[in-house]
């Protein structure tokens, strides 16, 4: 955590000096540009005043191009201090993700929100203080879904997980690459921008403006309209300036050799074809301009992931896709469909109207798009999964540079277990204890009791959460770590739903009817059950409770259930139980109630709760606490 914390404080230091040399030169060049400006004007007013009008004519065009030239570069180096704030923007957040002021991030994942889902609301991987909020680099819609998926979607088979795990051991050794991919999509970030209505555009398919009769006859129009238009327009300037001038006409005769309602005419004509289906063309420019920046986006990604060379054989799989089409990259591709979006961005400028009317951009833009469709809008899908796929495992591998000394998990097959060393929740940082655990044959059950406040949920998903970490093929908070592939449900949080006249206690029974229909269908389920059956009177509490643990310890799955009865504890001496009992305890020092949150063995000795009463001001007899 040193060493990373050391990088990203160099890394920031190093960005935060070349923004202030750019800031430099950009002023430096404004500075140029106005000094051009000045000097370009004084020379003009001098040879007008001596009639030098040849080289007058020479130095707005040679001012034209310098200006132009120099606005260019000025347009450079501005993108060049966009994407450096970007990279200072990145290592400055993860300086505060190491130092724990993660929480402050504003992307929570609050939209992923489900409290219907088998653990995820339960185990808080989405929302304020999540795991979401926590790990989250991904800038891009596709990557924050696929990071979504990853986290909440059990991975099909052991060597799932393992690809995953040589893919993130390589990415967390590519700081730059991880942080060059995330600064691309961070300077024209649109993470929130859905990707349904773009993919199902690519794949709709005009082929009526493909005939080459209609090309060939629109590109001749335009080309016909265009020449005779430019003589109009020639003829129009060169009027205007020999009235401010108060002299005769001088452009060239040939000019004037076509008549003045010829191109008007031609005009007429495409004013009236640009009537044909234009809706439909609409349809696509006011698409292709809304995807504008997420295409410019996707396009820099696929340049940056292509520049490089990986070794794990996950990434080289999946990156395979990006040279299928033609030998032409995906860059490549989506290069040629960017520049189109981006000139269709153009239709915002004032003179849009007359050029339209004239070249009959639309038609071209159409016509460039569908062609396009046909050459590489089958594979645009697919450029894009690699992107959300790669984002989600840069999200990952930050995790395993930050925290080199987790250890990555060992995912077996067979019988369900769990086995940790020194296991800690991953979100508590320094205030985190750890705890050793072994969950295997013949013991299926871990009862756990304890006192108020003594540790038992937030163990509980301190095991939740870090097996979703191993899934995710992410190194996990523990020294080590050994599991198998297994349904992960949770009972922990149940609350009213007004809206569906749902008590809690109905919405507890709701979801512990998942945990053991899905065991009835054969599935390897780990359950983790916080205070089961609370809603309900005592008895009937402690009746439910035995004939679940029973039917769930009989299944061959593994779970974790916390309770105040201690009176379950005893289920663990039946012959054959696969229950063991574990607990948290407490102690008192000066009159003052302490916990060390460290799992041990057995059931608690210890209640606090009369404690905890008298603390509040409610006065307990010493009779009825001897009761």
């Amino acid at each position: 955590m040193i060493v990373a914390l050391k990088e990203y404080e160099k890394r920031k230091t190093k960005y935060n000096l070349l923004l202030k040399k750019q800031e430099k030169r950009m002023n430096s060049l404004s500075n140029l540009r106005l000094a051009v400006f000045i000097l370009g004007f004084v020379i003009l007013i001098r040879m007008y005043t001596l009639k030098f009008y040849l080289i007058f004519d020479s130095v707005v065009l040679v001012m034209i191009i310098l200006l132009c030239y120099l606005a260019h570069l000025h347009k450079n180096i501005e993108n060049e201090k966009k994407y450096i704030a970007a990279l200072k923007g990145i290592n400055e957040t993860s300086i505060k993700r190491l130092k724990g002021h993660w929480k402050d991030f504003q992307d929570t994942g609050e939209e992923f929100v489900d409290e219907n889902h088998n653990y995820s609301y339960d185990l808080d991987i989405f929302g304020k203080v999540s795991l979401f909020q926590w790990i989250n680099t991904c800038r891009t819609y596709v990557g924050r879904q696929r990071l979504k998926e990853i986290l909440t979607k059990k991975p099909e088979n052991e060597q799932i997980i393992h690809d995953r795990q040589c893919a993130v051991t390589e990415l967390g050794a590519k700081i730059h690459f991880r942080q060059r991919l995330e600064a691309e999509a961070k300077i024209i970030c649109n993470d929130k921008q859905d990707t349904k209505e773009l993919f199902a555009w690519i794949k709709e398919k005009n082929d009526y403006i493909l005939k080459n009769k209609i090309i060939w006859i629109l590109r001749v129009l335009s080309i016909v309209t265009g020449i005779t238009s430019l003589t109009l327009i020639v003829r129009i300037i060169d009027y205007v300036i020999a009235v401010l001038l108060d002299t005769s006409t001088s452009a060239p005769k040939i000019f004037y050799i076509i008549p003045y309602y010829i191109p008007i005419f031609f005009i007429l004509v495409q004013c009236v074809i640009l009537r044909i289906k234009r809706e439909d063309r609409m349809k696509n420019l006011i698409i292709a301009e809304k995807y504008n920046y997420s295409i410019k986006t996707y396009r820099n990604m696929l340049k940056h992931i292509e520049k490089h060379k990986f070794k794990s054989k996950y990434i080289i799989d999946l990156c395979k896709t990006l040279y299928d089409n033609d030998a032409k990259s995906a860059y490549k591709q989506i290069d040629t469909f960017s520049k189109i979006c981006e000139s269709i961005v153009s239709r915002r400028n004032t003179l849009y109207p007359i050029l339209n009317s004239i070249l009959m951009l639309e038609y071209h833009w159409t016509i460039s798009i569908e062609k396009w469709k046909i050459k590489a809008g089958d594979d645009f899908e697919k450029w894009l999964v690699i992107i959300g796929e790669l984002e989600a495992l840069c999200s990952i591998a930050n995790i395993k540079y930050d925290n080199p000394h987790w250890s990555m998990p060992k995912i077996v097959a067979g019988a369900s277990m769990i086995t940790a060393k020194n296991m800690g929740h991953p979100l508590l940082g320094e205030k985190r204890v750890c705890n050793n655990l072994n969950i295997e044959e013949p013991y299926q059950v871990a009862l756990i009791t304890g006192s108020n406040m003594s540790g038992k949920s937030t163990f509980m998903r301190t095991v939740g959460i870090n097996i979703i970490l191993a899934y995710a093929g992410a190194p996990v908070c523990a020294d080590e770590f050994c599991c198998t592939i297994m349904d992960l449900y949770s009972c922990m949080r149940t609350s009213d739903n007004l809206g569906q006249s749902i008590s809690s206690f109905y919405a507890e029974i709701l979801k512990i009817k998942n945990i053991v229909e899905a065991s009835k269908e054969g599935k390897k389920v780990l359950f983790l059950l916080d205070e089961i059956f609370k809603g309900t009177n005592s008895k009937d509490r402690h009746t439910g409770a035995m004939i679940l643990v029973k039917q769930l310890s009989r299944t061959g799955n593994l779970g974790f259930i916390s309770t105040h009865d201690l009176e379950l504890g005893e289920m663990a001496n039946d012959k054959d139980s696969k229950i063991k009992n574990y607990h948290f305890s407490e102690y008192y020092r000066d009159n003052k109630i302490y916990f060390d949150y460290k799992l041990k063995s057995g059931i608690s000795p210890t209640r606090n709760a009369l404690y905890l009463m008298k603390l509040a001001g409610i006065e307990i007899e010493e009779n009825n606490e001897d009761e």
